[in-house]
């Protein structure tokens, strides 16, 4: 006997329920303001919720700290099934459309009148200047690779980027050290300085480092997109259709927490 209409329709009725039951399962750091933190208070927190709330979902978390193994130990080994932040051509994931694009910029104290943008500036050689280093081996942030290129290295003062774990956004202390006035002039990753200027005791200039041509491969900017496991198209292209439609809510989203940006370029 085949089944009534009336029952096929309740059994889809259920599977569509249950399947917005099951929560939209986020791989993030919880302590890496301004992207995330166990609280909720990151704006990759707050993009999340606006995803799964598009998606008729709640917000689930795997947390682990994001430095070298994060995508093996979540998105890689089944854990959850997004990553909110990650560049645009990162081959450990599937990418959706870009959201943002931002570089890495200079920050100095307003009140010291530092105007410094380009790389080729003379007075570099001569500033105390802060820069992220990323490990032990030789990787570290572009910025800290161009101005070893210049010979730049006797005033240059590195902060690891991972720091102390046990301190609240290890990141920021390379910010906090301009405000302290420790280093004249920070060379960091924008949405990380955007948002700890905001947030500093003492105005800071923020501004993108121009004049990055002449440091090829080295790249200063990128497109910011979220990150599914490869394969599973049917999600990924799920959140390029959110990202289209509440692109204007992002923006806002991302202006709250000082996030410097620059057009997205197209795929």
């Amino acid at each position: 006997m085949r089944p009534s209409s009336f029952f096929v329709a309740i059994l889809l009725g259920l599977w569509i329920t249950r399947a917005q039951a099951e929560p939209l399962r986020v791989c993030a750091d919880p302590n890496n303001l301004p992207f995330s933190d166990g609280k909720g208070n990151g704006f990759e927190n707050r993009l999340a919720e606006l995803v799964a709330a598009e998606m008729g979902k709640s917000v689930s978390y795997t947390w682990w700290a994001q430095r070298r193994g994060f995508i093996r130990n979540t998105l890689s080994a089944g854990q959850c099934d997004v990553v909110m932040g990650v560049p645009a051509q990162y081959e450990l994931v599937a990418a959706t459309l870009p959201y943002y694009r931002s570089s890495y910029v200079f920050v100095s104290r307003q009140d010291r009148h530092i105007d410094v943008a380009s790389l080729k500036d003379p007075r570099l050689h001569q500033l105390r200047i802060g820069v992220h280093l990323l490990g032990d081996d030789g990787m570290n942030a572009p910025p800290a690779h161009a101005l070893g290129e210049q010979g730049i290295v006797g005033n240059v003062i590195g902060y690891p980027i991972y720091g102390d774990y046990r301190e609240a956004t290890p990141p920021a202390r390379l910010i906090e050290a301009v405000e302290s006035g420790d280093v004249e002039l920070a060379a960091a990753w924008g949405p990380l300085a955007g948002y700890v200027a905001l947030h500093a005791p003492v105005a800071l200039r923020v501004v993108p480092i121009t004049d990055t041509q002449d440091f090829a491969p080295l790249q200063f900017s990128f497109d910011i997109a979220m990150g599914v496991r490869k394969g599973d198209d049917a999600l990924r292209r799920q959140l390029d259709d959110i990202i289209l439609r509440r692109r204007a809510d992002i923006d806002a989203l991302l202006a709250d927490y000082g996030v410097p940006r620059a057009p997205v370029n197209a795929r």
